[in-house]
């Protein structure tokens, strides 16, 4: 079944929406859209398909979208396709604000249409991989490191790289957060640049989490701390390797008791299985790994790290 679709925005994160999803066998992909007319027509040739200036000439002609635009125009985007019946696959951050997150929600609901949120790290094949091997962690410790983009000057680098972080610790701790520190400095832009914070879990569970714009290389990892093992995760390597003492060893002599498991991991893109779970949640009607609750949810405690912020 081939899911009529279209991407708005063909920016440096949409353009590669586009090119999956006119890959992919589940996808029809109608139009790609975008205010600057030049753009949107040179993706439209590279991709076989047509070209649109304004998202509300989509009303009619597709199923789906991808929103890959900047944040500001989230809402009043999503809004208005999923009003028109079409499922809505938003970039992260979600929204800037919980309010537009609920209703967004209560929209997709009342028309039973998918709203799935663009937190790809849910797809990376280091976390998948992951998740069995997760038992009750203690601490974690997260690191984000990067360049600074002028694309992402709209946003502080909690918006805009820490919210990755923040669904995937829901995700694995799965429990809410009961308090937390953070400290920020604003470098290159008026927005945070830099920012640290410790999160407090109700299960017990601390995490540290550091997120970075001001670095000349991507590092990106997380390290998770539980009784039984040591889990360490390379987002951009997608490796993952879980250390663990070997059966019957109640106390370590050398590091010869120590088991540790490399899994070989699956080489698809995350972008293309986060793709293929909307385009799959649409066709069967189930929904998506990360729907708009958890979009919610990981905008909700940003926001509250923003407000709360030490500079």
């Amino acid at each position: 079944m081939k899911i009529k679709t279209a991407v708005i925005g063909v920016g440096s994160l949409g353009k590669h929406h586009a090119r999956i999803l006119a890959q992919h066998p589940n996808s029809q992909l109608e139009f790609v859209v975008d205010t600057n007319a030049n753009l949107a027509e040179k993706f439209a040739k590279n991709y076989n398909t047509k070209f649109l200036t304004d998202f509300n000439n989509l009303t009619g002609k597709v199923q789906a979208a991808v929103i890959s635009v900047p944040t500001h125009s989230h809402y009043q985007i999503a809004k208005a396709l999923l009003q028109n019946g079409i499922h809505c696959l938003v970039e992260k951050p979600f929204t800037l604000s919980i309010e537009e997150a609920q209703e967004l929600i209560e929209i997709a609901r009342e028309n039973n249409l998918v709203l799935q949120v663009g937190h790809v790290e849910r797809f990376n094949p280091a976390i998948i991989a992951a998740q069995p091997f997760i038992n009750k962690p203690k601490f974690i410790e997260v690191n984000r490191l990067g360049p600074y983009d002028p694309r992402s000057n709209h946003i502080g680098v909690v918006l805009d790289l820490m919210i990755h972080d923040l669904d995937i610790l829901f995700y694995l701790v799965k429990d809410k957060v009961v308090s937390f520190q953070a400290h920020g400095a604003k470098i290159l832009s008026d927005t945070e640049d830099i920012a640290k914070v410790r999160l407090q879990y109700a299960n017990g569970c601390i995490a540290d989490v550091s997120a970075s714009r001001v670095s000349l290389e991507k590092y990106r990892k997380i390290r998770i701390f539980q009784p039984d093992s040591y889990v360490s995760i390379d987002y951009a390597g997608k490796s993952l390797k879980i250390y663990k003492k070997k059966d019957g060893k109640e106390k370590l002599t050398s590091l010869l008791d120590i088991d540790i498991k490399k899994p070989k991991l699956p080489t698809n893109e995350p972008l293309f299985y986060e793709n293929d779970n909307f385009l799959t949640s649409i066709i069967e009607g189930k929904p998506p790994l990360v729907d708009g609750e958890q979009g919610r949810d990981a905008v909700e405690l940003a926001l509250d790290i923003l407000k709360n912020i030490i500079f």
